[in-house]
């Protein structure tokens, strides 16, 4: 329980001290800050773009970690 309640918090710091990164490259970044400008929908577009490319990553692992953690967690059938 105590190494449950370290490793808890080490996570809880590490979230919580994470610094801001700028990690858009400058094409993508003067393209979003000129459609701001000009109220056009173009940024929209690219939010929506960056989003959906991320969510694949988190979805196959969270489907990878589903089916490990369901079929390690079976009981095997005695007799």
């Amino acid at each position: 329980m105590k190494k449950l309640a370290i490793l808890l918090l080490f996570f809880i710091v590490t979230i919580a001290l994470v610094p801001k990164a700028n990690a858009q490259c400058a094409m993508c970044t003067a393209n979003a800050e000129m459609g701001v400008k000009n109220g056009n929908t173009q940024t929209k577009g690219l939010n929506s773009g960056v989003l959906y490319l991320l969510a694949a990553p988190f979805l196959l692992a969270g489907l990878v970690g589903t089916v490990w953690y369901t079929s390690y967690r079976k009981k095997p059938n005695v007799g």
